[in-house]
């Protein structure tokens, strides 16, 4: 575009001057080896443009004759280059699409036609096809040569780094990442791998002061940023809660300003203000990372918070915290729990039924188990309730690259990826399918049977028999039974209920006509003498062992 200027330029200078000298006329006379030469000023501007551009016209064609060999070698140079550079395109794109065969040729074909001091992509596409063909010797061969180079060193330090980590070679992959990390600060992917590699050493500061290097360098984004920073400001603050609660509580508060849902830096900063004997400020934590997140850490060291609390003390505390988050699995199994060391049986009974209707899960039937233990002490109820927590899912907990923990870490231990715990529901097998398809908490709660007791024998030993009780005011009693009762004494008597009655007491959430029979089939001619039949045991939902 500017080459078409200025020879519009040129023309236009050039037509203007012989406009000018048009509208002068003049004569020119030249005496020249004694002969006189007269002619008019316009045919003498003439002469000499038209003299100076056969000059022009005779130098470039002496330069274009003297220079033609060179012009050729350079076109069939370049021709070859650009058929070398389609070579290599396409043999990168068949690396890349895992094409071996044709990666090979195209190689082959970019070697002959272009080298490779030329372009350094050629050692690239040489090493991804000895990878793809599975030549992992060859390949390390190649990126060590493209790690020497200064125009590839970023290139070859990566292609180690994968080959380190593939073999297993955790050493030889931290030093190629710190290399590459000191070479080039801005490689996300070096940083990153460093950062995991000191936090795998446990070398906090160091990893504190990496990531906040990348931090001015923006190489990573402000809220990834800021939660690996807090992750390791908690995993600093955990090391030191034993030996310095001040520092470690610092470093939690820290962490919680970067991620304020970050469970394990509100637990840590907890601890430290309760060995600081500043329970009010650690119980304040805890109930503002509970309003955001109810987690069973969390309410386990809430209600624990004071050492010499008593059992009711820690009721009050967990009922507290049921308030703050009220319909949640978690808050009423707190209650539960806690209502169990404090012998308020119906009210632990109560709550864990309520738990495992919002969310079934195992500890919470696990917990009914318990609460069966201490109420009734029935082997029958309490293998009811184990039962139902085999079939429920599994309880969340602290996995990472699927394996659990019974408390959060910060870095994982198969993978040692910085960060990599979430608590979540861990890893299991299919389970099998229920009657209707799925786990019902109403129905495991309907189907659970009666509890049963042991008569003592009165004059005759008697083989041990289990009789079914269920309260109730009215019954018909049969004379012989009433006697036997008589003869027992008040201590020792027994309340057998009539099963028609039993089986008329309303059922929980739903009519009695869909709540299932809780008992083993049709009643004894005598009750609590004769064990029902075994086919029909066969015929209830619940089998007793």
């Amino acid at each position: 575009m500017i080459r078409i200027l200025f020879f519009v330029l040129l023309v236009l200078c050039l037509a203007l001057g012989f406009a000018w000298l048009a509208d002068r006329p003049g004569e020119l006379s030249l005496i020249w080896q004694g002969q006189l030469i007269e002619m008019s000023l316009m045919r003498a501007a003439s002469i000499l443009i038209s003299l100076f551009a056969a000059v022009l016209i005779v130098v470039w064609l002496l330069r274009t004759i003297w220079l033609s060999p060179h012009t050729v070698t350079r076109y069939f140079r370049s021709r070859k280059r650009d058929r070398g550079y389609q070579a290599l395109s396409t043999g990168l794109i068949a690396a890349g699409a895992g094409d071996a065969n044709l990666a090979r040729k195209m190689a082959a074909r970019t070697r002959n036609l272009i080298s490779s001091d030329q372009e350094p992509l050629i050692h690239l596409l040489e090493a991804q096809t000895a990878l793809i063909e599975g030549k992992y010797d060859d390949a390390r061969k190649k990126f060590e040569a493209m790690a020497d180079d200064p125009e590839t060193r970023e290139l070859g330090l990566r292609g180690l780094y994968l080959e380190a980590k593939r073999l297993g070679a955790n050493e030889a992959a931290r030093q190629y990442a710190e290399r590459a990390s000191e070479k080039a600060p801005h490689l996300p992917w070096a940083t990153l791998a460093t950062l995991d590699h000191r936090s795998q050493a446990r070398q906090w500061d160091e990893a504190i002061r990496l990531l906040d290097q990348s931090r001015a360098a923006h190489v990573l984004e402000k809220n990834e940023a800021d939660r690996k920073k807090a992750v390791l400001l908690t995993a600093r603050a955990m090391e030191r809660l034993d030996a310095d609660p001040k520092s470690a509580r610092d470093d939690a508060q820290a962490a919680l300003k970067l991620d304020d849902r970050l469970v394990p830096a509100a637990l840590v900063a907890a601890k430290a203000l309760f060995r600081e004997e500043n329970l009010r400020k650690g119980a304040s934590i805890l109930e503002r990372m509970w309003k955001l997140d109810p987690h069973p850490d969390i309410a386990r060291l809430y209600v624990r918070a004071r050492g010499g609390d008593s059992a009711l003390d820690r009721l009050k505390r967990a009922k507290k915290l049921e308030s703050l988050r009220s319909n949640n699995a978690v808050a009423l199994a707190t209650v539960a729990e806690a209502a169990l060391d404090a012998r308020e049986l119906a009210l632990a009974r109560t709550k864990a039924e309520a738990a495992a209707r919002l969310e079934p899960r195992e500890s919470i039937f696990l917990l009914l188990a318990d609460i069966e233990e201490a109420d009734t002490g029935d082997e029958g109820r309490i293998r009811h309730w184990m039962a139902q927590a085999l079939k429920s899912p599994r309880d969340p907990a602290w996995t990472a690259d699927g394996v659990t923990s019974p408390v959060w870490l910060p870095v994982s231990p198969v993978s040692g990826r910085l960060d990599a715990f979430e608590w979540k529901a861990p890893p299991s097998q299919i389970a099998a399918a229920t009657e209707d398809g799925h786990l019902n908490p109403d129905q495991a709660i309907r189907s659970l049977p009666p509890v049963a007791t042991v008569p003592r024998p009165v004059e005759e030993p008697a083989p041990e028999r289990t009789v079914e009780a269920a309260p109730t005011a009215e019954r018909d009693q049969t004379d012989r039974e009433r006697a036997e009762r008589e003869r027992a004494g008040p201590e020792k008597a027994i309340s057998v209920p009539d099963r028609k009655e039993a089986a008329a007491l309303p059922a929980k959430g739903k009519d009695a006509e869909e709540a299932p029979d809780p008992f083993f089939g049709r009643p004894p001619d005598d009750p609590g003498v004769r064990e029902p039949a075994a086919a029909e045991r066969t015929t209830t939902n619940f089998r007793l062992f």
